[in-house]
């Protein structure tokens, strides 16, 4: 089983903001995410930019 990852980029460097997402929902207000130990979590303010499906990555811009 394949989890992706929420990164965000920041000054040209990727920062993993959650591992191990099994779950992410576009929300009004942000972003939600599920994982696969922490359960569910909603960040604020984020917006969805890509997904890179071969890297198991999910992009999002802060703001």
């Amino acid at each position: 089983m394949c989890q992706m990852r929420v990164v965000v980029e920041k000054e040209g460097k990727e920062e993993v903001m959650v591992e191990n997402v099994t779950r992410l929902e576009v929300l009004k207000q942000g972003i939600a995410v599920a994982t696969l130990f922490e359960g569910s979590r909603e960040i604020d303010g984020a917006a969805l930019r890509h997904i890179d499906f071969l890297a198991g990555k999910v992009y999002l811009s802060l703001g």
